[in-house]
């Protein structure tokens, strides 16, 4: 499937999670077997050669990230809500688009000079990619990249990663 096609399978959602907030869900995307490649396939071309583990925002990013992963032989780092995980390398609480939020790194997976892109499926404010970013050069690491299939422009998420190398496969 064209990768046009497969993007216009993620539905906008009005009013959710609260009045005045358009989601976008990526479920259809994630259901079609077509579409869901093209996206992993165009996601993976965003990874460098360089890159030696790719880091998944909770949820939807771990999907993105561990199909990508598995696509270009590189191992996934999961950054997590609050409470999930039993050793904790650190933690770093970040604003959303409506409200306020935490994402913590598991301990002992990433090494210090491991150069990760982060992958999740929207970028709105930039936070959680932000707090990513944060977490993951606190640990060592070299953040190579942010990549999302979607980038809501009007929310300017792109200038909070400034040097961070955000690509999008969509920008709306």
């Amino acid at each position: 499937m064209e990768l046009q096609k497969a993007l216009g399978l993620i539905a906008e959602v009005p009013d959710f999670p609260e009045p005045g907030v358009l989601f976008r869900d990526l479920t259809p995307l994630f259901a079609d077997p077509a579409g869901f490649a093209a996206v992993v396939g165009a996601l993976a071309e965003t990874v460098g050669p360089e890159v030696d583990l790719i880091a998944g925002v909770e949820a939807r990013g771990f999907l993105l990230a561990a199909a990508v992963g598995y696509a270009r032989g590189i191992g996934v780092v999961l950054v997590r809500k609050p409470g999930k995980l039993p050793r904790v390398a650190g933690r770093v609480d970040y604003q959303l688009e409506y409200g306020t939020a935490s994402v913590e790194l598991p301990a002992g997976i990433v090494s210090p000079g491991q150069r990760v892109v982060v992958m999740d499926d929207v970028l709105a404010t930039g936070g959680t990619a932000a707090a990513a970013c944060k977490l993951l050069r606190d640990g060592g690491a070299v953040v190579e990249g942010v990549s999302v299939v979607m980038e809501l422009t009007a929310l300017g998420g792109r200038a909070v990663l400034e040097g961070n190398g955000v690509h999008a496969l969509q920008a709306c």
